[in-house]
């Protein structure tokens, strides 16, 4: 009863500063309106329950006021108060969709009871419509749910297919060049050439397995484990494992960390996989000589990761593009245009956000933003494999 938002609209003061003490000791603060148009502006700038409405009075009478009620606030319930005299204007009321009308001398109780019964219907009918969008949310859940296991089928079955004709063309290949690789072989004509053919076949099985590999990895549904994780670490173990490819081009790798930053609850294997593809994208934009930074610093509650290079940068017309699944600016071979698009995922299902800005010739700064304590998104329909189904079913639309 205390949580009722009620208004009294009776242009008679006694009678309404009367009812009025006697439902504050019940627990219940009403709201007070001496005639129709005052209850009108009271309802445009507060939300209310129930409202108990007198017929008769000067202006705009009960019957005008609930029209406008029912007609801007249907949710609201009125109780009318009448006159002896006047009980047909509390059926006419009801007809207008009051829920009820009492008499006047009203029995308080009587009253006490109208309202309490007003207001539980008000909250049934909003049970009903959160068990309606409850059931609603559950059915679209249940088709996503669908959509994913398809999209796991789908991808199993490619790679099987894919994998297994490829490993045919790899083994031939390496069995071409064994013979191109005995004495009896030196001298046949063109040989370079038969040479280069094969590399390129090989260079082309394994970006293959790549997509495919990356694509079963994508698809499948991996339970997050979420743990306490030190990013310095994490990041320390990221430098390690790039640092070879680093080293090989010359590219030179710094740390700049703020010892705020801590720990985060997180995923460490997932964020780590972030951290990994961002930089190696960083080194393949960076020309040899160059640098790139690992900055981590302490924002609020959030903690902020980004990683910038000096590299050649992105041209405009391709910042937004670079998260598209199968977009890349590296030749054919080198690249499956899904590190991004990957990552960005990652991202969003720990919580945070990933940004860009790049200038061409003056390199490429990514900025993660990661909350210190995630919670488990449980909204299938925000899982970015659905939006990826959705881009695959768009392009095969605007192919056919």
């Amino acid at each position: 009863m205390q949580n009722i938002r009620l208004l009294l609209v009776d242009d008679e003061d006694d009678f309404r500063n009367t009812l009025a003490k006697r439902l504050i000791k019940k627990g219940i603060s009403p709201m007070q309106a001496e005639n129709g148009e005052k209850a009108m502006t009271i309802l445009e700038n507060k939300q209310v329950d129930v409202v108990v409405l007198d017929v008769k009075m000067p202006g705009m009478d009960g019957i005008e006021v609930l029209g406008h009620i029912k007609t801007r606030y249907p949710k609201t319930e009125v109780i009318f108060l009448t006159g002896h005299a006047a009980t047909q204007d509390g059926v006419q009321g009801i007809k207008s969709g009051a829920y009820d009308y009492l008499s006047k001398p009203i029995e308080f109780e009587h009253l006490l009871g109208k309202i309490k019964q007003a207001y539980e219907k008000i909250q049934r009918e909003e049970e009903k419509i959160k068990e309606a969008e409850f059931r609603k949310y559950m059915e679209a859940q249940m088709m996503t749910t669908e959509r994913l296991a398809s999209l796991g089928t789908l991808a199993a079955g490619v790679a099987h297919e894919i994998n297994n004709p490829l490993a045919i063309i790899n083994e031939s290949a390496g069995w071409l060049k064994l013979i191109l690789s005995k004495e009896e072989m030196a001298g046949i004509p063109r040989k370079q050439d038969f040479e280069k053919a094969l590399d390129k076949i090989e260079k082309g099985v394994e970006r293959a397995k790549r997509i495919t590999s990356q694509l079963l990895g994508f698809a499948k549904k991996d339970d997050s484990v979420f743990a306490e994780v030190d990013l310095a670490e994490l990041t320390e173990e990221a430098v390690h494992l790039v640092k070879r490819e680093a080293t090989n081009k010359d590219v030179q790798i710094v740390r700049e960390i703020d010892p705020n930053t801590g720990t985060i609850w997180s995923d460490a294997y997932q964020f780590r996989q972030v951290l990994i593809n961002l930089l190696t994208n960083a080194i393949y934009a960076t020309e040899p000589g160059g640098r790139i930074s690992i900055i981590l610093e302490a924002v609020g509650d959030n903690v902020k990761l980004t990683v910038r290079d000096n590299g050649r940068g992105i041209p405009k017309e391709n910042m937004k593009k670079i998260f598209e699944p199968f977009f890349s600016t590296k030749p054919p071979g080198e690249g499956t245009g899904l590190g991004l698009f990957v990552t960005r995922g990652i991202v969003e299902k720990l919580c945070g956000t990933i940004e860009v800005e790049s200038r061409l010739g003056d390199g490429t700064s990514f900025y993660v933003n990661v909350p210190r304590y995630c919670k488990v998104k449980e909204d299938l329909d925000q899982d970015e494999r659905i939006r990826f189904l959705d881009r695959l079913a768009n392009q095969h639309k605007s192919i056919q």
